[in-house]
């Protein structure tokens, strides 16, 4: 006698397998890529760095002891504080050879032989590990005396809220332009690429440049020349997009149901480009990062003393030409090229993992 057929036992929705979007199998991939997550790494550390810079940052960048200035890596010196009756929040570094404490009375050597002695009450603090300190420079100092790892580390900051906020006006303007010429089409799309090319056929650290002496020298100038200076690409990756989006299928449902042409160009056609434009604003971070320090360099763009890689780069290039510490330019340009090698290497793994051709492989 036949068997009955066993009837298929229908899959309740927890047993059916979840289909992954595009985000999650993008994710999948760029973890497979080595070197993206080195680069993803070393950013998360230099964003640490930037965040933590009040912690982790073993002084103050702008502390100046001439006494100390230019000194090799690695140098530890001997320092007492001294009360500082203009700045009473910020005590008054004394660089010494030696010292001797004699009941209420402090008597020191300093540097030059001089020996000198003053009341335990102008010291800065109650306790001798309060007043009393031998700093160790990991990096040496500078020709101020300020502790360079200190500045690297808060050069980290200024870099990249710079980036952060230059890249922002650049996509602004870049993912706005680029759309409309891309949607419409016609004369806006010929009026728009006229623009562009004028725009690109000028080197961008020389419009860099041009837009920060128009502004003036500081943070908030830097960041908008840089912004204003570098939307070109975005635009032109937003309206190569958008000519291959605008007649797709969603599109003309879009139009189909009365939605007018901004609502379906930010709500349906840009969220389709997010991947371009999260490769294009990585590419971009790197390039923003270069040009702070090209303009700081340059005297054009954050100025002393606030902390800025470019300008301790400007700052040690005299010692280069004799031949000696040359680490006070060495360093800052290593923080350079380490910032935006893992730009780049994240901004590789991200085109890679973000390509539709390759997106399930």
């Amino acid at each position: 006698m036949q068997e009955p057929i066993a009837e298929p036992v229908a899959q309740t929705n927890a047993q059916r397998p979840q289909a992954e979007s595009l985000w999650q199998l993008s994710w999948k991939k760029l973890k497979r890529s080595i070197s993206a997550m080195i680069g993803m790494y070393l950013i998360g550390l230099i964003v640490f760095l930037a965040v933590f810079a009040d912690v982790v940052s073993p002084y103050d960048p702008n502390r100046q002891i001439l006494e100390y200035a230019v000194k090799t890596t690695g140098f530890r010196g001997n320092v007492i504080y001294k009360k500082n009756p203009s700045r009473p929040d910020e005590p008054h570094p004394v660089a010494i050879a030696s010292y001797t404490l004699r009941g209420d009375t402090l008597q020191y050597t300093d540097l030059t032989g001089g020996t000198y002695a003053i009341s335990v009450g102008e010291l800065y603090g109650t306790s001798e590990s309060e007043w009393h300190d031998e700093p160790l420079y990991v990096l040496g100092t500078d020709s101020f005396g300020r502790d360079v790892l200190s500045r690297i580390i808060y050069g980290a900051r200024i870099s990249l809220y710079i980036a952060i906020i230059s890249q922002v006006i650049s996509l602004a303007i870049g993912i706005v332009l680029g759309a409309l010429a891309g949607y419409y089409r016609g004369w806006v799309d010929d009026g728009i690429m006229w623009l562009t090319n004028v725009v690109w056929s000028f080197p961008s650290i020389l419009l860099v440049i041009a837009f920060s002496v128009a502004l003036g020298q500081g943070e908030w100038q830097t960041f908008v020349a840089i912004g204003v200076s570098t939307w070109v690409d975005v635009a032109r990756i937003i309206r190569g997009q958008f000519f291959s989006l605008r007649e797709a299928e969603f599109v003309e449902a879009a139009r189909a149901l009365g939605f007018g042409p901004m609502r379906t160009i930010f709500r349906h056609i840009l969220p389709n480009t997010l991947g371009p434009i999260t490769v294009v604003a990585t590419a971009g971070f790197a390039s923003a990062i270069v040009a702070e320090a090209g303009l700081s360099f340059l005297g054009l763009g954050v100025q002393p003393p606030t902390a800025s890689w470019g300008q301790m780069i400007r700052d040690g290039r005299g010692y280069l030409a004799v031949g000696s510490n040359l680490e006070l330019a060495l360093y800052p340009s290593i923080a350079i090229a380490i910032a935006v090698f893992a730009f780049n290497l994240l901004g590789d793994g991200l085109r890679d993992a973000l390509d539709p051709r390759t997106i399930k492989k």
